[in-house]
């Protein structure tokens, strides 16, 4: 289920929405959760989660909350540099650069933060728990620890090369 839309720069990608029923006097009362990954194609990812009575609010409440955190990546072309795990609460990601042409290979939610951020080649496995939510920020997790080769120079003060 992931829709996605352009706004100006800004890529956003439903992976989650949720209904909830609160039991009234007159019936059931339903209202929505979205959760939307987003961002600019080039290196910044940020998730968002919105709730309301409807489908369209809870999704713009999730882009607007989205684009307040977002976190810059870094990447090596349209892959990562190298291989890195993310983990939150029960669920785990292993992130593995892939070769041109190569997609990306993840389920949907890995897959929305992976587009929305510019990686176009890629592999990925979850382990543990498969709820979106945690899925989501283990892999933003696990892209935030991304060294790229300058980087890892710089802070170690030597050359790699």
């Amino acid at each position: 289920m992931a829709e996605d839309s352009t706004r100006g720069e800004l890529i956003d990608k439903v992976v989650k929405i949720r209904r909830c029923a609160a039991v009234v006097k007159g019936g059931r009362r339903f209202s929505f959760a979205a959760l939307v990954g987003g961002g600019d194609g080039r290196g910044k990812v940020g998730w968002g989660y919105g709730k309301a009575n409807e489908v369209p609010p809870a999704v713009e409440k999730a882009v607007k909350d989205g684009s307040s955190n977002m976190v810059e990546i870094s990447l090596e072309g349209a892959t990562i540099p190298h291989t890195v795990k993310g983990q939150y609460g029960a669920a785990h990601v292993i992130l593995v650069p892939a070769g041109p042409g190569t997609g990306v290979i993840a389920g949907a939610a890995v897959r929305a933060v992976c587009e929305a951020c510019g990686i176009n080649n890629i592999l990925t496995k979850s382990f543990g728990s498969n709820n979106p939510i945690n899925l989501v920020k283990a892999t933003i997790g696990a892209l935030q620890s991304v060294r790229s080769q300058r980087e890892v120079e710089r802070l170690r003060g030597v050359s790699l090369s």
